[in-house]
């Protein structure tokens, strides 16, 4: 349910037509993964269409309000990723009453929500949290004893989310928020996602994503340790954990058969990474979407990846799965997968009816529906 309070304004009615919509992203750092993608390819299908005036607000170094992506001051946190930590509450809310948008959509509840919610609704928006993570994912993130701070952040979230007129979520959020999705969050695939036919698969297995423990990749280095043949293990990206894999890997006898590669922005040099391995596995069992799995079966890879990620029932026969926490599973999947031949066909047709422009019209006509 949504729960009011004392400075909500009376909310305007939203005629039908081209509507401002502003999205607010605190987790959109040079080298982040889903959440970045989602809004820069919500930025271009604004601009190339002009089905509605579109803002993204982040952190920046310094305030720029000028072009479609508005920067507010902020501190670099994490170099790994450059995720900053915004100067303060006052800058958000005063910019968006300056833009007076129809609909507010905050891709993070930490982000000053209770400013951000009270600010858009004086000018009379409708406010969408969007359900990224999840509880699990955000305490696993954390270094030290998770159950020092899981009740504060889950209390953080129920708060920050109670006050919101919609969830949007690919997963359930109920358990960690106390509010269930009301709007499907969708995703899409750029055009570069498609299948070459022309690309030779390697012998290795790819992770592709934040070099993380939430993320699977200790899992991923099990898995590689009782794996029956040796294959080659590339990890493609940055993060926190990086020292700790490349220890994990010494221990487990595997460090000569894994390869860090670094992260890579370029979609199409992506796409023919992901085309390019034996197979892409997406090892992580908190995955609130998992756009690896989405974007890897797309691409004509053979993929793996954990039954409770979203994107893996999307994907269906395209991919290998696994149930979480079952390592003899995931190692059983990759076997299967680096055995299979991968259905271009069906790749190209998932490619193309799951485009970010069918997303994004679902999306908007799902906020004219608030």
């Amino acid at each position: 349910m949504s729960v009011a309070f004392d400075e909500r304004a009376p909310l305007r009615l939203v005629e039908p037509g081209r509507h401002r919509v502003v999205d607010v992203a605190l987790f959109y750092g040079e080298r982040s993964g889903g959440i970045r993608t989602y809004l820069n390819a919500k930025v271009a299908y604004a601009q190339r269409t002009g089905a509605f005036e579109h803002r993204l607000v982040v952190p920046g170094t310094q305030r720029d309000v000028s072009g479609p992506t508005c920067a507010l001051p902020s501190v670099r946190v994490a170099p790994n990723n450059g995720y900053r930590w915004p100067l303060g509450i006052r800058p958000l809310a005063d910019l968006l009453v300056e833009l007076e948008p129809d609909f507010v959509l905050l891709h993070d509840p930490f982000w000053a929500p209770r400013a951000a919610v009270t600010a858009a609704r004086s000018v009379g928006a409708r406010v969408v949290m969007v359900h990224h993570g999840s509880l699990d994912l955000d305490v696993n993130a954390i270094p030290g004893p998770n159950r020092l701070y899981r009740p504060a952040l889950g209390a953080w979230m129920r708060r920050a989310y109670g006050h919101v007129d919609a969830v949007m979520a690919a997963c359930d959020p109920l358990g960690d928020t106390g509010r269930e999705a009301t709007l499907p969050l969708r995703f899409g695939l750029d055009p570069a996602f498609f299948p070459s036919g022309g690309t030779e698969r390697g012998d290795h297995v790819l992770y592709a994503g934040r070099l993380s423990r939430e993320k699977g990749v200790f899992e991923l280095l099990e898995a590689a340790a009782r794996s029956s043949e040796p294959w080659p293990l590339w990890l493609m990206g940055t993060g926190t954990a990086e020292n700790a894999i490349a220890a994990r890997a010494r221990k487990l006898g595997v460090a000569d058969r894994v390869r860090m590669v670094g992260y890579e922005s370029d979609r199409e040099a992506l796409a023919r990474a992901y085309e390019s391995a034996r197979c892409v596995v997406m090892p992580g069992e908190l995955e609130t979407f998992g756009l690896v799995a989405f974007e890897a079966a797309a691409s004509g890879a053979s993929v793996v990846a954990c039954t409770s990620a979203p994107s893996a029932r999307v994907v269906g026969p395209l991919a290998e799965t696994f149930a979480p926490g079952d390592i003899e599973g995931l190692a059983a999947a990759i076997e299967r997968a680096r055995a299979g031949v991968p259905d271009r066909l069906a790749a190209a047709r998932f490619a193309s009816a799951h485009r970010w422009e069918h997303a994004f019209a679902a999306e908007l006509a799902d906020l004219e529906a608030l």
